[in-house]
């Protein structure tokens, strides 16, 4: 296939070089090539300002990331066949760690294939597109997953904020084969449904998988309140590891109702309880009712998704951790989490100094987890390490 070039400014391929996969707008010389017209999505050869090849990447040029490097050998262009060895690439790496087929199995840029995500939930994948070089490629993108993989069925779960920076549209659409509504998934020996259609994302959150295995270790016994909940992730773990009671707190009542779903699939239907509502006023109530908890998780949505937020997101956090620590009985254990890339995780760390000190309790760092292995950093795109994980011990001074 011939392809466009694009060629970049004078030391613009450093960061190319380095390990990076994007190119921004204002590196590109548009005065050699110019490259507005370009269909979005549209792949290309890109170019030094010599005019050696660097490899090829997809072209958006409504966009500030304009281009994204899929290939460093011009041979090779998002093709299925190349799409396909990306996947065994990435398989390969999952089926090492994980014994059973519930993992992320495409990561993005992490695994050479930016704007692409793939959820497998066994026999069925959850698929996200959030750039126009793979919306381009979207047929192609299928055809591989059918031969890699051989999937009952695979959703397109194209709604994320990303496709608008994009100009794509969103939609929710079964590609190929029937998926079910809800997806079953087994995370740490413990069962779980996903409202994959119609819940957040992709319908489960494997990236704090190594966390909650974790947080089993300490549960046993133990009273445990699960903080922004979703359908239970946290808490259902916490109580089949043997907690005495779980209190999972979420806005929403459809993933309440998952919660109670997952509960009685585990055979703790028992032990936990939903309770639907604000996390801020229902730690606020909870506080006012006396209530106490050995080990409270606090795992919120992103407070800061955009660098503007930094200020207002940062404040967030405070006020959630510091409601958190006043339920912990006096040993106890918070779990404080984000998946704010933006906040980098020694701000986290002097938010629950803040947070401790200003309630006069002694704050210790037992643990920390970070995204499990099926969500892999590429060193050179800090952007790829998002999450957050960090146990802390609460006591009385």
């Amino acid at each position: 296939m011939s392809l466009p070039t694009i060629r970049l400014k004078a030391k613009a391929d450093r960061r190319l070089r380095a390990g990076h996969l994007w190119i921004f707008s204002n590196e590109v010389d548009v005065k050699i090539t110019p490259f507005s017209n370009f269909e979005p999505g549209t792949q290309a050869i890109v170019e030094s300002s010599t005019g050696k090849p660097l490899g090829v990447a997809t072209i958006n040029p409504n966009t500030l990331i304009c281009g994204r490097l899929i290939s460093r050998d011009i041979q090779y262009s998002l093709t299925k066949s190349f799409i396909i060895h990306k996947i065994n690439i990435a398989l390969s790496l999952r089926e090492q760690v994980f014994n059973k087929p519930f993992y992320r199995l495409i990561y993005g840029d992490s695994d050479g294939l930016p704007g692409l995500v793939v959820d497998r939930y066994g026999e069925y994948l959850v698929v996200q597109l959030s750039t126009a070089g793979m919306e381009l490629a979207k047929g192609e993108i299928i055809a591989a997953l059918e031969q890699a993989l051989q999937p009952k069925g695979i959703l397109f779960k194209n709604n994320g904020q990303s496709r608008a920076l994009e100009g794509l549209p969103e939609y929710v659409e079964v590609v190929s084969g029937e998926v079910p509504d809800n997806l079953q998934l087994e995370e740490n020996d413990v069962f779980f449904l996903a409202p994959a259609k119609h819940g957040q994302k992709t319908g489960w959150f494997y990236d704090h998988r190594m966390s909650r295995a974790r947080l089993q270790n300490y549960a046993k016994g133990k009273r445990v309140l699960d903080v922004f909940s979703y359908v239970g992730g946290w808490g259902i773990q916490a109580a089949k590891a043997g907690a005495s009671e779980v209190i999972c707190v979420d806005s929403s009542k459809t993933a309440l109702e998952f919660v109670t779903a997952n509960a009685e699939l585990n055979g703790v239907k028992n032990t936990v309880e939903a309770l639907c509502g604000d996390a801020f006023e229902a730690l606020k109530q909870l506080k006012e009712n006396g209530e106490r908890f050995d080990i409270v998780v606090v795992d919120p949505p992103a407070f800061i998704k955009r660098r503007k937020d930094l200020s207002n997101g940062e404040l967030a956090y405070r006020r959630i951790n510091e409601l958190a620590i006043r339920l912990l009985e006096k040993d106890g254990i918070l779990l404080s989490a984000s998946c704010s890339m933006h906040l980098k995780r020694d701000v986290l760390v002097d938010i629950l100094r803040q947070a401790s000190r200003h309630l006069d309790r002694n704050l210790q760092i037992i643990e920390q987890g970070y995204q499990g292995p099926d969500h892999p950093v590429l060193p050179a795109i800090p952007e790829t390490e998002y999450l957050k994980a960090l146990f802390c011990r609460v006591t009385l001074i």
